[in-house]
């Protein structure tokens, strides 16, 4: 079966701890948002929370 063409994401292959893992899916099973949306969001976090370093290339 031929994979689905993405458009507006990139196909990202990484590990989690097994806990963490496990977390997620239980968030995204009872709030019914996928992982890939939560996952968006707690990278979108992590950049602010460096935000300082991409400032930085920026000079």
């Amino acid at each position: 079966m031929p994979e689905a063409m993405l458009v507006n994401r990139i196909r990202l292959s990484t590990s989690l701890k097994k806990e963490l893992a496990a977390q997620l899916d239980l968030v995204a099973q009872k709030s019914r948002i996928p992982k890939s949306r939560l996952l968006d969001e707690a990278v979108e976090d992590l950049l602010v929370k460096y935000s300082h370093l991409l400032q930085e290339d920026k000079k």
